[in-house]
């Protein structure tokens, strides 16, 4: 590591987790811990993490009495004169707006230890084009499932017998699965779980195959199994 590339703290982490649940299991946690880990080994010359601080909600809300931990790490940073460490940019906010406000606040640094050389306009233009990415991928999502719930309505109405139905219930889970695959597969790939891949599909809008509104892990499971992602 060349010394024009070394950055000094002192440093604060944030871990943020969207459920309870994936706070009590450590889900998504101790990957954040494992990334930073990775950050202060790679990239910071002096300093050392200080303080940790951590949130169980959901990125969408930037209400600080929602956000009790991010708004005590900021107040923490701007008195020692520190830098806010998070794993990836959505641990701050999923909103751009919010985004957008924390990088022009001039009393904070922070770094994304995934991005430790993103200036200002990368970080607001990342955070756009995530943002509406993740939008285009819950719009497409629930247009597929109308269409698949469709069929799968016009299947289950032939008078075939519990044969045709079983066929039909199949063609519908296949579809399903198919539907989930560009979320489902690269999370998984990337070392994801079943919850915290039901977790975003939930966040998404995303319908389970039987209509329902929250995703479990073993329909996640069953899902990726079809898709044959997940012997």
């Amino acid at each position: 590591m060349t010394e024009e590339h070394c950055l000094e703290g002192p440093f604060i982490a944030y871990y943020r987790v969207s459920s309870a649940k994936q706070d009590r299991t450590g889900n998504g946690m101790e990957a954040q811990r494992r990334d930073i880990g990775i950050f202060m080994a790679a990239y910071a010359c002096d300093g050392d993490v200080v303080a940790s601080y951590q949130d169980v909600a959901s990125g969408k809300h930037d209400d600080p009495r929602r956000r009790p931990g991010l708004s005590e790490a900021l107040a923490h940073c701007r008195q020692i004169g520190g830098t806010l460490l998070v794993s990836k940019l959505d641990r701050l906010s999923r909103k751009v707006l919010h985004i957008a406000q924390l990088v022009e606040d001039k009393s904070v640094k922070f770094k994304v230890v995934s991005m430790p050389y993103a200036d200002t306009f990368q970080l607001h233009l990342y955070a756009s084009l995530a943002e509406q990415e993740r939008k285009f991928i819950s719009l497409r999502t629930k247009a597929a499932l109308a269409s698949v719930k469709a069929k799968g309505t016009a299947l289950g109405g032939d008078r075939g017998g519990a044969a045709n139905a079983a066929i039909a219930n199949r063609r519908i889970a296949d579809h399903h699965a198919q539907n989930i695959d560009q979320i489902a597969t690269p999370m998984r790939a990337a070392g994801a779980t079943y919850q915290a891949i039901a977790d975003a599909l939930t966040r998404a809008g995303v319908e389970t195959p039987r209509g329902k509104k929250t995703w479990h892990p073993q329909t996640v499971k069953n899902a990726l199994k079809r898709l044959g992602a997940d012997q």
